[in-house]
């Protein structure tokens, strides 16, 4: 039985880890299919606290999975597959067997939606980004995209014309889904072009970085090609909560609802970073929420088990 399992590794779980574990509760961590997070998407990271020179991504990670290891914390990159509340524990089902807890959190995160072409991948991190509070600054003078037509793709292009010098939202429908006044903003910034009706097919580059976008019309099949620095992907978020079904609350987008201390629906379960976070997104922010949540299962700890 364990005293607290943490799904996910990404800066929401690991900090959990670390407060958890400097709790004396040796938390078990299990990093799942996409150990690391986001994060390990991201090459430099300019906007974490502590770090004026900036971080890479995947170093950041790494050093608090060492900071929450020297506290104790114990880490199994299992993947787990079910989840089942008892009278007195909860279980999670695993690849490798049963796992029992007294207490959960779920760091699980959002995986940002992609366009599902294969030279994303290649340039993820190298041109093509799905944050532009993480990287819009490396694109100063620049010229960019946005894909998608939703609030978040509109906030996206109007935060990144404080850095680009020229900027194009694709969008494949002929009229946006974003709300008015964001719709407003986007057509009074004479740094935005519209492409409408259309998407993007290939994504060109050196190997190394973007170059440029091949379009096409979803309409009329033409076929266009655009001259870019960088892509910016905004199609939305997917929370990542299969396994819970039914049985934990979520909003309308499948992001877990939890009140101002982390407490999702049952007890015992706490929830914190992306997967409970449809507004921010940030890594600073997600380990905030992991810092709340391990401190929530030690005093529920304490008190009711």
């Amino acid at each position: 039985m364990e005293n607290v399992i943490i799904l996910g590794s990404g800066c929401a779980g690991f900090t959990a880890a670390i407060y958890a574990a400097r709790a004396n509760l040796s938390p078990l961590v299990l990093g799942g299919l996409e150990s690391g997070g986001q994060l390990m998407l991201t090459t430099e990271v300019e906007n974490f606290p502590g770090f004026p020179e900036g971080i890479m991504g995947p170093e950041l990670i790494a050093n608090m999975r060492k900071q929450a290891e020297r506290f104790g914390a114990r880490f199994d990159d299992v993947n787990a597959t079910s989840f089942t509340v008892k009278d007195k524990h909860l279980e999670l089902g695993t690849e490798n067997g049963v796992l029992q807890t007294k207490t959960l959190i779920i760091a699980t995160g959002a995986s940002a939606k992609m366009l599902g072409i294969p030279s994303e991948k290649q340039y993820l991190g190298r041109g093509v980004s799905t944050c532009a509070t993480c990287d819009g600054f490396f694109y100063k003078d620049k010229e960019i995209i946005v894909v998608g037509g939703g609030d978040s793709a509109c906030e996206e292009a109007l935060f990144l014309t404080k850095f680009a010098k020229k900027l194009t939202i694709v969008h494949r429908r002929d009229a946006f889904r974003a709300s008015k006044i964001m719709q407003d903003r986007v057509f009074a910034n004479k740094k935005i072009t519209v492409v409408w009706n259309s998407a993007v097919e290939e994504i060109q580059g050196d190997g190394k970085k973007v170059s440029g976008v091949t379009l096409k019309n979803i309409e009329t099949g033409n076929v266009t090609h655009l001259q870019v620095d960088g892509i910016f992907i905004a199609i939305g978020h997917t929370p990542n909560t299969r396994i819970f079904g039914n049985q934990i609350k979520v909003d309308d987008h499948g992001f877990i609802i939890t009140d101002k201390h982390s407490h999702t629906n049952i007890s015992g379960v706490f929830a914190a970073g992306d997967v409970q976070d449809p507004v921010f997104k940030q890594a600073v922010t997600s380990a905030g929420t992991g810092c709340q949540a391990a401190m929530e299962a030690e005093k529920y700890l304490e008190r009711y088990i």
